[in-house]
């Protein structure tokens, strides 16, 4: 990229209105995102199965949520695997790259490196929730007149509905070190920008930016359609400083489909109806992001 076409570039991103808000998660406000999409194609969309079980290797294990007789790390595995099947399917032109494929677990660094290996333009983090134990005080008895209480911790299965995170702001920073890594890598390998350059730091400031609202836009998306076609519970869009999510270099999303700790839940999350449900719902917010972000009318 020679240095006139990149001044183009980056006075162009520039003039673009920020007018979306970033704390307000319960839907939150999206426009129309007109950043660099002559001619941009959604190509690979990276599809992660939260967690999954320890192997013998070096690295981060999570081992996820349990409920009471099946564990996160299964069922994301279960649904990203039909996930990714179904996008390529379905969604017209798109790849879909997951970052396991058995149920070994693989690191958080993993992850972020095998989405940005493949260049994926989105990526999509499938995870189950689950409340921790409550604390309860219980009358257990009288002593001189005086009541005696015992203090107990007890499951908390009240959970219930869907949920979307996106990387926190105060986590930008390193996104923005992985854009300058990945996303413009090829220029700076071929000479064409200085990745110290403040010009490039500018670009990679606004690569983030529109990084951000796309992830957001996403998270609204998946969350639209789980209500309106699923009718899942919505317990909104929340920020969350998840490594997974601010050093993949794209835009990014994790959802939380359901809680496997609440009886109901974990039933509908393991059964053929569930997650097939659960995976055209995420499939067809794919295609409307997709539609979106080429800015293609139906």
């Amino acid at each position: 990229m020679k240095n006139k076409a990149l001044k183009r570039l980056i006075f162009g991103l520039l003039a673009l209105p920020v007018c979306f808000s970033l704390f307000s998660f319960t839907l939150v406000p999206t426009v129309t995102d007109t950043v660099l999409n002559s001619g941009f194609k959604l190509k690979t969309v990276i599809v992660d199965a939260g967690h999954g079980d320890k192997t013998t290797g070096p690295g981060h294990f999570s081992r996820g949520a349990d409920g009471t007789f099946s564990t996160e790390r299964q069922v994301t595995l279960s649904v990203a695997l039909k996930l990714q099947k179904a996008i390529e399917k379905n969604v017209v032109g798109v790849n879909a790259v997951l970052t396991r494929k058995t149920p070994e677990d693989v690191s958080f660094e993993r992850r972020a490196e095998i989405a940005n290996e493949n260049k994926g333009n989105l990526f999509i983090s499938i995870h189950c929730n689950s409340l921790p134990e409550r604390t309860i005080r219980e009358r257990v008895g009288t002593k001189r007149g005086k009541a005696i209480y015992k203090t107990a911790r007890v499951a908390d299965r009240s959970g219930k509905g869907v949920l979307m995170l996106i990387y926190a702001l105060k986590r930008t920073r390193e996104q923005q070190n992985e854009i300058k890594s990945n996303t413009l890598e090829e220029d700076i390998d071929n000479g064409g920008v200085d990745p110290n350059d403040p010009l490039t730091i500018i670009l990679s400031n606004e690569y983030n930016r529109k990084f951000r609202m796309r992830s957001i836009s996403m998270a609204n998306i998946l969350a639209t359609e789980f209500v309106d076609n699923d009718s899942r519970r919505l317990e909104g869009i929340r920020e969350q400083s998840l490594y997974v999510l601010c050093h993949a270099a794209m835009p990014s999303v994790l959802v939380e489909i359901g809680y496997i700790n609440n009886p109901e839940e974990e039933e509908y999350l393991n059964s053929e109806e569930g997650q097939e449900a659960i995976v055209n719902t995420i499939v067809h917010s794919i295609q409307v992001y997709k539609d979106k972000v080429e800015q293609v009318i139906r």
